[in-house]
């Protein structure tokens, strides 16, 4: 037993480790914790002599389930697109708005107006929004700056984050998020003379965690990102990529094809997609903030996933136009009323099948041998962390073994 062996007693515990009971649900609870690590969880009954004299934390009553984990946000970007916001609820047209300088153009514009230090400030209130509600670990894209130097800038910033605060941090290039102005009709020239180097760039100074694009009709086609693809895969990086949102152009396909850890939004997927997942292993990470947002009215195909068995994960997709979203728990929410998730997916979806969306194998569950990142909860049934509206029930977030 090592000097901060601590035992954390008293609780019902989701251990979200699949065993066999709903949320893995513990009742009466004991949790060790040493060496920021998970040393044992069970029945507090069964709790082994060797803890016995460790000193004791009663929670109480409370519920304890892993940290929370949002698996896809763009938390740094410089400015934001309330004006827009009211544009649209005015009656302007997509067209319209980006006619007036909005849309994504304006992001861009912005973050590479903003100094590293101004990203970083502006993103730790956001990131704070979400440690305040139990996160533990965050992924960031890059993806406003559309140079080389404004792309590194972002990725520059995301590690700093991890630095500034009590969280993990996953930084992913999405140097393929968008077509720059100066660049207008020339995707693959874009691809070839920003988007490549600056991903070999990134990748030598140690800033790149995953690699993802955007394969939409307004955005890259399967066979550029595919060009992307390649190039992270010789590098030794993971993919991953936003597909099937606004059409469906087979991206979730071709990303299985190259072993993505996920594939993202969804909205539009169809049946050999869904095998496609399947067979590749990878995750389906819902969205429901942007299609709250953008008032789409096609959902995923939920019961095509649950059929074929695709773990599904649930994130905010926190960016300054489609999904202005700093509320995991409301994500949640959102994915239960909007596209009928049950609670436990839900909860699964923010935890164990969170940390598989980003190849993490340590952290999502509470199981001997992995992270001590945990949250406790002023509830009683896991189920009210997805059934409350605009409530944070956290009562504390225990982060490598530190409250």
């Amino acid at each position: 037993m090592t000097p901060e062996t601590t035992v954390l007693a008293g609780c019902r515990a989701a251990t979200m480790a699949g065993a066999g009971t709903p949320y893995g649900l513990i009742d009466r609870a004991a949790v060790v914790l040493a060496g920021g690590r998970i040393a044992w969880v069970g029945p507090e009954a069964d709790l082994p002599a060797e803890f016995a004299r460790a000193p004791r934390r009663d929670l109480q009553g409370r519920l304890l389930t892993p940290a929370l984990i949002d698996c896809h946000t763009h938390a740094v970007a410089g400015g934001h697109r309330a004006g827009e916001f009211e544009m649209r609820l005015n009656g302007a047209s997509y067209e319209e708005v980006a006619r007036a300088g909005g849309g994504i153009v304006s992001t861009v514009r912005a973050t590479r107006a903003a100094s590293a230090d101004d990203l970083v400030s502006t993103a730790l209130h956001r990131i704070d929004a979400l440690i305040g509600e139990g996160a533990a670990t965050i992924e960031v894209k890059s993806g406003y700056g559309l140079t080389v130097e404004d792309e590194l800038k972002l990725l520059r910033a995301a590690r700093r984050i991890g630095q500034a605060r009590p969280v993990r941090v996953l930084a992913t290039f999405l140097g393929a998020h968008a077509v720059p102005p100066e660049y207008a009709g020339r995707a693959d020239a874009y691809i070839d003379e920003v988007c490549l180097p600056a991903l070999r760039a990134a990748h030598a100074e140690g800033l790149v965690d995953a690699v993802d694009g955007f394969c939409e009709g307004i955005a890259f086609s399967p066979a550029q990102i595919a060009r992307v693809f390649d190039l992270a895969k010789a590098l030794g990086l993971p993919v991953k990529l936003h597909a099937e949102q606004l059409s469906n152009l087979g991206g979730a396909a071709m990303a299985a094809r190259y072993g993505a850890l996920s594939a993202d939004h969804l909205e539009y997927l169809d049946e050999p997609g869904v095998q496609a997942m399947a067979d590749s292993g990878s995750v389906a990470v819902i969205l429901p903030g942007a299609f709250y947002t953008l008032r789409e009215t096609r959902a995923p195909p939920i019961a095509l996933l649950r059929q074929y068995g695709v773990p599904m994960a649930v994130a905010t997709d926190l960016n300054p136009g489609s999904s202005p979203l700093s509320s995991l728990l409301l994500a949640m929410n959102m994915a239960c009323t909007l596209f009928r998730l049950t609670p436990e997916e839900a909860l699964a979806g923010a935890t164990r099948h969170a940390a598989r969306a980003l190849g993490l194998a340590d952290c999502g569950m509470i199981a001997s041998g992995l992270r001590a990142d945990l949250a406790v909860w002023d509830v009683e049934q896991p189920a009210e962390l997805a059934y409350r509206i605009g409530f944070n029930p956290l009562h504390q977030r225990i982060f490598g073994g530190r409250a």
